[in-house]
């Protein structure tokens, strides 16, 4: 093991620690890596959850590990509350012991997924204060082979077999990922909620239908913030300094109209008003293209909460009537409407 996972600068308790447990907790988090368990998270989050695998162990010292105990053949389980007491004893912590639950939703959490850690009556109610957590004999007779220089290939071996939860979490990332194509037929993926699935819907329904061949230049999202950007795209139309401004939701270009969509995909805040209308044309003034400020809803619903706020001269558009815009201004539509 030559990895450091927590730096001591990012993590006061672990700076406080002597140098053989801030070792320890080093080697629990490659050994947890190695099981397949994902290392990453705050520095405390990670010291937290490496004291909380030795706990269930037995393990208080590297040269420990040969004799690390589990569930079944020693049946060695400790309940959350004796995990508090031997991580303050052992490892040179202080946690309260009414932060119990903490344990078993944050330390534990992962290791139970991975069946890594078990319960000693996982037929009780989780949280029931009698249930104690052990460690799988499946990875105690890995631990007890630690350290050893082919011990990784023996980890790889013995758990061939058994998807890690590491994997196990990217394939549920994946699937409740929703996927969007933009007009160019790059796909992306946005994270779940109504807010990305209305903006697929502005890029996959809206610009097909307004947008004149627009090409996307920039689309956020609210787990990413730059899902997409076309840098060079927005340099050259003279757009506002990228990195200095808040960005509407969806920025795309139509060249046949030299017009440039600002989109704002509102489901709970986010609507053009007046001052963000007057903050957008100020970040714009030097843009090259003519702009297009559009508001996008999901329903009528959702739009009937904002009315009051959008502004004028800016457009609106409601993703479950995808064949019409609601336009905010008068002078332009004025006269009787002619059917085609």
């Amino acid at each position: 093991m030559n990895r450091t996972y927590i730096n001591p600068d990012k993590c006061k308790t672990f700076a406080a620690k002597s140098r053989e447990v801030q070792q320890l907790i080093n080697h629990a988090l490659f050994i947890l890596e190695n099981f397949g368990i994902p290392v990453k998270g705050t520095p405390r989050r990670m010291e937290r959850m490496a004291i909380a695998f030795l706990a269930i162990t037995d393990v208080k010292n590297i040269s420990n590990f040969k004799f690390a105990k589990d569930l079944v053949n020693d049946n060695y389980a400790l309940k959350t509350r004796d995990i508090i007491e031997y991580v303050n004893k052992n490892f040179g912590e202080s946690i309260s012991r009414g932060s119990y639950d903490d344990i078993r939703r944050k330390d534990l959490k992962l290791l139970v997924l991975g069946d890594i850690a078990l319960s000693s009556n996982p037929n009780s109610d989780r949280n029931d204060s009698t249930r104690g957590y052990g460690l799988s004999p499946i990875y105690a007779d890995l631990l007890r082979n630690y350290p050893n220089k082919n011990w990784v290939k023996m980890v790889k071996k013995k758990l061939k077999d058994i998807e890690p939860i590491a994997e196990k979490l990217k394939r549920q990332r994946k699937i409740i990922k929703v996927p969007a194509i933009l007009p160019s037929g790059k796909k992306l993926e946005f994270s779940p909620g109504p807010h990305n699935k209305l903006q697929k819907a502005v890029i996959e329904d809206f610009l097909p239908r307004y947008g004149y061949g627009a090409k996307v230049l920039y689309v956020g999202d609210t787990a990413e913030k730059f899902l997409y950007l076309d840098s060079e795209g927005l340099k050259a139309l003279n757009f506002f300094e990228i990195a200095r401004t808040e960005l509407p939701d969806i920025v795309a270009y139509s060249e046949k109209k030299s017009w440039l969509y600002l989109i704002e995909a509102v489901h709970s805040s986010g609507a053009i008003s007046e001052v963000r209308l007057l903050q957008l044309k100020k970040l714009t003034e030097n843009c090259k293209a003519e702009i297009i400020y559009v508001t996008a809803f999901l329903d009528r619903k959702t739009f009937r909460k904002f009315i009051a706020d959008i502004a004028w001269e800016t457009e609106v558009w409601i993703a479950d009537d995808p064949d019409h815009l609601i336009h905010f201004n008068g002078d332009k539509f004025l006269g009787p409407y002619k059917e085609n």
